[in-house]
Formats: C-alpha cells, sequence, structure tokens
C-alpha cells in the first residue's frame, strides 16, 4: 500500500479542526499530521516538514489565508493547498486561487468527497471544473493591470508546440488523464509538460496556467 497523504489543517475555529481531524482520521489514505489556526501557524508546519496537502481557511487572524497560501506555494517543494470556504462566489477564494492554491472546497463539502479532493491534488490533478475556472479566469482577468497582457504573451511564447497544447487542454479544464487521451501521450509525458509549463510561465498552479493562456489569447 501506498503511504497515506499527509494533511495540515488550518483553521481558526476549533471545532471545525476537531470534526475534519476526526472525519479524516478514519480513512487510512489520508492522515492528519498538524493543525493551526492561523495562516501564521500554517506557514510555520509547513516548514517544519511532512505535508502533503494543506487545507486552507481564508479567514483568519494574525494571518490571513490569502497570504498564508502565498507563504506555503513560495516554500521550497510546497505542498498543494486546497481552500476551505463557506461561499463558492467568496472574492477571497478568487485571490487565493490567484495567489497559488490548487482549488476550493465548501465546508459542507461531503466527507468522501474531500477525501477525493485531498488524493486528487496530492496527485497534481486539478478540482476545479471547467465552468468555475472560466468564471474565475473572467473575475481575475477583470482586475488585471495594464501590460499582463503582454507579459502572458511573452511567457507563452516561451512555449513548444506540445507544451502549448498541453496548456490550452489545462486552460480547458482537462485533467491530466484526459489530456494524455487527448493528445496520444502517456500520463507521465502530460505530467513532464506540465512541469515545464509551470516554470515558462511562472505559474503554481493550473489557475494560473488558465489565466495567463486566456491573457496571451491563447485559449
Amino acid at each position: 500500500m501506498s503511504p497515506p497523504t499527509r494533511v495540515l489543517i488550518a483553521d481558526d475555529d476549533a471545532l471545525v479542526r476537531a470534526g475534519l481531524s476526526l472525519m479524516l482520521g478514519g480513512n487510512g489514505e489520508v492522515e492528519v499530521v498538524a493543525e493551526a489556526a492561523n495562516g501564521r501557524e500554517a506557514v510555520s508546519a509547513v516548514r517544519s516538514g511532512g505535508v502533503d496537502v494543506v487545507l486552507m481557511d481564508l479567514r483568519m487572524p494574525v494571518m490571513d489565508g490569502i497570504d498564508a497560501t502565498r507563504a506555503v506555494r513560495a516554500l521550497p517543494g510546497p505542498p498543494e493547498v486546497i481552500v476551505l470556504t463557506t461561499f463558492d462566489a467568496d472574492d477571497y477564494v478568487v485571490r487565493a486561487l490567484a495567489a497559488g492554491a490548487n482549488g476550493f472546497l465548501l465546508k459542507d463539502t461531503r466527507p468522501a468527497n474531500i477525501v477525493d479532493a485531498i488524493l486528487r491534488v496530492a496527485r497534481g490533478e486539478p478540482i476545479l471544473s471547467p465552468a468555475i475556472t472560466q468564471r474565475l479566469i473572467r473575475r481575475v482577468t477583470d482586475l488585471a493591470p495594464d501590460g499582463q497582457a503582454e507579459a502572458a504573451r511573452r511567457r507563452v511564447a516561451l512555449l513548444t508546440q506540445r507544451e502549448h497544447e498541453v496548456a490550452v487542454a489545462v486552460g480547458g479544464g482537462g485533467s491530466n488523464a484526459e489530456i494524455a487521451a487527448q493528445l496520444h501521450v502517456s500520463l507521465a509525458t502530460v505530467k513532464a509538460h506540465i512541469s515545464r509549463i509551470f516554470t515558462k510561465l511562472d505559474a503554481t498552479n493550473r489557475v494560473q496556467i488558465a489565466i495567463c493562456m486566456h491573457d496571451a489569447d491563447a485559449l
């Protein structure tokens, strides 16, 4: 058996942390290794190592989930981050995804779906539907500063033809498996392409790839 995915729960509500910890503790594929009551504690816990996925609340004292997500994702070999939120239209969600989070979950999501989301992001798969991705792109690019489109075009120009095809597929919300089937390549090849795309586009998650491709008029 593969080792369990190690999870950090960051939420200022002790009851929420306890509930999530209890729920995830009964699943052999996931192990809660740490908890944090604010963003600063979350970043410190990640620095200590041994975390694969962070469940990150957004509205926390000391350091909120957006700043904590940005700090976590800037660390070497960072864990994946899933935003925990109460409302799917929350502007905080948009900002957190732009800061590097890999997706979001509503706090009333069924336990089995939370576990599935954790395992998927740990494998590098998206947990945002294409419809949600497009909505986020529109909201982020509406606030884009002058010059962002030109910067995006310069980054996209660095992609090879195959990397460009993969980036377009990512922007369309495709999973790694779907992209592999679409382009008739192996899953390992898709993962290698996406790793290089992250570097060339200066992106930390699939939403940022989609935003960059959108800004460059490449979608």
